[in-house]
Order: structure tokens, then sequence, then C-alpha cells
């Protein structure tokens, strides 16, 4: 028999041990879940019902630290630069996960390298909608008006870079058009303002639409995901409509450190996949607005990958830089 055999079957228990144990300890202090997002956004009340979740099964708390600013670089940061050693965690979405580093020349973090993908929680779906004072009901219709009125249409999004900017300039590469960009400090303001009749169209989230497409006061006449969302059956996806290759959703999902054990990870993985199935979180994402995710880290990791080559080749050939 080989001695060498026992002896590396040792070495590589030696390397298990301790990850396993720090696994079955984990956690045993508070932890900080950093959110690079306001608090009453959509995705601080996400954060939130999860963090309430985890700190009920942990016996410790997982507290919620809002870290805004400058287009979620600010905590983005706080998360990279924290020690991991589980005891950060942080949750990131399309825009800065996967736009941000095509917008910003200095970004002072990096995707790839800071960050270990854990779960992607939930698609946000958003929409196209369109002030009723505008004569048309579909996408076909808001192509062939904006082919015969170059220039003079205009679309409203929360400031350039923004969720509702580069989801429009893709429309309008796709389908050939010139709609001009009209860049408020804000969603809140960009939205009111098309309410009012003061902008002709916007793409903001689905579950913020709704209710003013149900009482008459603007109307959705597409959505922009791959699929047609429950919520609106009957509405098509701009794809579908006919600008073949559209396909934009919002997301978000959970992250940690560079250099966070891998058993960790893997807990709080089962621990976020775990809530996600609970039938009151599904109801409750749901009605939101929200289409929940929960797949594997690798299959997260996969999503940021995929949306950094879409939405940057969007953002360069758009030439939309944030500083």
């Amino acid at each position: 028999m080989n001695a060498r055999i026992p002896l590396a079957i040792a070495f590589a228990m030696a390397l298990v041990a301790p990850q396993a144990a720090l696994a079955q300890k984990y956690p045993v202090k508070p932890v900080r879940l950093v959110l690079p997002f306001t608090a009453a956004s959509a995705v601080d009340v996400l954060g939130r019902l999860y963090a309430q979740k985890m700190s009920e099964t942990w016996g410790q708390q997982v507290l919620v630290d809002n870290r805004t600013g400058a287009a979620g670089i600010i905590g983005m940061e706080a998360i990279a630069r924290a020690a991991p050693d589980g005891y950060t965690l942080g949750m990131g979405n399309a825009a800065t996960l996967a736009m941000n580093p095509h917008l910003y020349q200095k970004l002072t973090y990096d995707v790839a390298r800071d960050y270990v993908p854990i779960l992607q929680s939930v698609v946000i779906r958003n929409c196209l909608v369109v002030h009723p004072s505008l004569p048309v009901r579909s996408v076909k219709d808001l192509v062939a008006l904006a082919k015969a009125r170059p220039g003079q249409l205009n679309y409203a999004s929360g400031g350039v870079g923004s969720a509702q900017h580069v989801p429009m300039e893709m429309l309008k590469s796709l389908a050939g058009i010139n709609i001009v960009h009209v860049p408020y400090k804000g969603l809140t303001p960009a939205f009111n303002d098309v309410v009012a009749g003061e902008v002709h169209m916007i793409i903001p989230g689905l579950v913020t639409a709704l209710p003013f497409h149900q009482n008459g006061r603007l109307r959705i006449i597409a959505t922009t995901g791959a699929t047609r969302t429950g919520v609106t059956p009957e509405i098509p996806t701009i794809a579908q409509a006919g600008v073949a290759g559209y396909e934009f959703d919002s997301w978000t999902g959970f992250i940690a450190p560079t250099g966070t054990p891998a058993a960790i990870v893997s807990q709080v993985h089962a621990e976020l996949a775990r809530i996600s199935k609970l039938a009151d979180m599904r109801e409750r994402l749901t009605a939101m607005g929200f289409d929940i995710v929960a797949g594997s880290p690798e299959a997260f990791a996969a999503v940021i990958r995929d949306n950094n080559a879409r939405l940057g080749k969007v953002i360069r050939e758009a030439g939309i830089k944030a500083e």
C-alpha cells in the first residue's frame, strides 16, 4: 500500500475541517447586510424582508446598513472592502453589477474581482408606458410615430445611466428611432412628469406603473422582459411587439466580499433559498411585482456576466457616460 495516500487524505481533511467547523458555528454575532440603495426603495424593502427571516432562523440579528449615494458606488465599495468573514453580506442589482462598470471610467470596485455571487433573489419587471395624449397603443404605433416625427418625441429617466435611460436607448437602437432623453434627478420626479403629460413616455417598474394604467392616467404598451408577466398577460413584450432581440429586466441578488469562506457562502445561499420558498414570502414578493428566482450561485454569476456583455454593448453604442 502506498503510504502517501493516507497522508494525502489526512491533509485534505485538515483543509476541509476548519471550513466545516466555521459553517457549523456561523453566525456567532450579528451580520451586516449592506444595501447600496435608499430606504423604502424596492430593493431596500426586499432586503429587509430577507434580513428579518434570517435573523429569526439564526438567532443573530441581520442588520440592514443603507450605504447610499453615487449611483450605488458607495455601498458597493463598503461591501468590497469589508472583512471576508461572512459577517458582511450585500445586495447588488443590474445597475451596480452590470451597468456601472460601463458607465464610469474610474469605478472604484471590480465586479469580477471583488464579489462572490450568492443568490439572485428576484427579477423586477419593467414596462414601457406613454401618456394617453400620445396617439399610440402599441410599440408598432410608437415606432411609426417616432420615425414620422424624428427628434420630436421625448422620454424621461431618473438620470444619465439610470434603469430608465439604458433600456430606452436599447429600444432606440434596435428600432432605429430618435427619441429625445430628458434626464431627472431621480425616478419619482421623472415618473410624475410623465403622469402630468410634461414628457411623453418612460420605462418604470411594472408595479409602479400598473395603478396608473388601470385608472387611465398612463398607458402600458409593452413589458420589457423575455416573457409576458403573470400580472399583465394581455400585454406583449417589446420583442413580441416587433423589436427583435429586445430584453431588459431589472434584478437583484445577494453577494459577499471575495474571500468569504465557501462553506459560509453555501450556508447563506441555503438559507436565502429556503426563505424564498416560504409561502408568506412568495405571497408578499409576488404582490410587490417581483418574480422570485432563487437559483444557484453559479446561475447568478452567469446572469451578471450576460448582463455585463449585453448592457455594456448598449451603453457603448449609445455613448452613455455617467461622469
